[in-house]
């Protein structure tokens, strides 16, 4: 079936590059993409799970690690 859909830009590039460095069709790409993605989406126990596990406190980040690593994310961004 043939749709039209709109993707930004710099995707469809990346997109371009990916099927030709594994020579593929861009529509086996997109189908190969989709596919996947849906796979991954139908799973939501998966992710209940998760949200069960991360839920509870001892599971959380430590407040100080956490802090800590976005004051260093921060200085690298404000490097480029």
């Amino acid at each position: 079936m043939r749709v039209a859909v709109s993707i930004p830009s710099r995707l469809f590039r990346a997109a371009d590059r990916a099927a030709k460095r594994l020579g593929v069709a861009r529509s086996q790409l997109y189908t190969r993409a989709l596919e996947a993605y849906l796979k991954r989406a139908e799973r939501p126990e998966v992710t209940k799970q998760l949200d069960v596990v991360y839920s509870s406190r001892r599971n959380r980040p430590d407040e100080v690690w956490l802090a800590q690593g976005l004051k260093m994310l921060r200085r690298s961004h404000r490097g480029r």
